[in-house]
């Protein structure tokens, strides 16, 4: 492992560590999510020096996926969209704020839960709890007499973290629930200019034979749910990915290749959203959009959410060797 690797992470972890440390402040009843979300995106992109603007830019060093401002039992994958209703922050909310940085491809992406009625800190203290333990794996050499850190297994590890997570229980309307870990989001490994690698951390009991290997940067995250504790996608766009093995011989559009240059220009793998399309000044770019998912060369991600009624709370780290 190099000295910029490090330093690479070190510089990441700073810029979210001031960022995250501002959006507590002004993640308040009233506020907006697209305030919210150009408030940590701008914050990342002042402080790493690199605005993205010009072509290329925004692979040196900024966003290393859309914020995520995710309500009540949305868990995840949920951003403001250009010309969508307006959505505000309520006194009754539930909200996840999940943003990565980025310094050369090396990502750090970290999460925490906003909630301002106190009947939901159980759920906090969940995940808060859960995720602790799943980094305790992650940092210690033994717990109770099993193999941690380097070769830990993933087994071993999701099972303790289900244990802490549903030993809380939250009242909601003078009915005891308990919390839920949900069983179908993981944790997982991150590669360069990759939010997502090979490996997983779940946060549910899981036959697996995957162990944390020397090397491995892991984001170690869990969520908490008042739900059934099992997901589903839901309508809408959260953000696209490029498919990197997927070949462009087949394209025939012009407007396709046009935002398939463009996408490999500015994101390569990196996942974008429409709002980070439109602040570079790509127009018109909907029909090229489907010709590229149609085509298996993006990926296009919704939100995932629980029964609705339900509360999800979320929290993560993440942990550089």
């Amino acid at each position: 492992m190099d000295a910029g690797f490090l330093n690479d992470y070190r510089k990441a972890a700073e810029v979210h560590r001031q960022v995250r440390q501002y959006v507590r402040t002004i993640a308040t009843p009233g506020i907006s999510m697209s305030q919210l979300a150009n408030e940590i995106e701008d914050g990342v992109r002042a402080l790493t020096n690199h605005q993205g603007l010009e072509a290329g830019d925004a692979l040196k060093a900024g966003m290393g996926f859309p914020t995520g401002l995710c309500l009540n039992n949305v868990a995840a994958h949920w951003t403001p969209n250009p010309g969508a209703k307006e959505v505000i922050l309520q006194y009754d909310d539930v909200l996840k704020v999940d943003f990565g940085v980025h310094v050369n491809g090396r990502i750090v992406d970290s999460a925490f839960t906003v909630a301002f009625n106190p009947v939901y800190d159980n759920l906090l203290g969940a995940v808060k709890a859960a995720t602790n333990t799943g980094l305790k794996w992650r940092l210690q050499s033994s717990i109770n007499g099993q193999e941690a850190g380097i070769d830990a297994r993933m087994d071993h590890i999701s099972e303790s973290i289900q244990e802490v997570m549903e030993s809380y229980e939250v009242e909601l309307n003078r009915k005891i629930i308990p919390v839920k870990a949900v069983r179908n989001i993981t944790g997982h490994n991150i590669l360069r200019y990759k939010i997502h690698g090979d490996k997983q951390v779940p946060f549910a009991k899981t036959a697996t034979t995957q162990r944390m290997e020397e090397g491995d940067v892991f984001a170690i995250e869990t969520f908490g749910s008042t739900g059934k504790g099992y997901v589903r996608d839901d309508t809408g766009v959260y953000g696209y990915g490029r498919n990197e093995h997927a070949s462009a011989a087949g394209l025939h559009h012009v407007s396709a290749k046009s935002l398939l240059k463009t996408i490999d220009t500015n994101f390569r793998t990196l996942v974008f959203s429409r709002r980070y399309l439109e602040r570079i000044g790509v127009k018109n770019y909907h029909l090229g959009m489907k010709s590229l998912i149609s085509n298996g060369i993006v990926e296009c991600y919704g939100p995932l959410v629980d029964i609705p009624g339900s509360y999800v709370a979320q929290f993560e780290h993440v942990s550089v060797p």
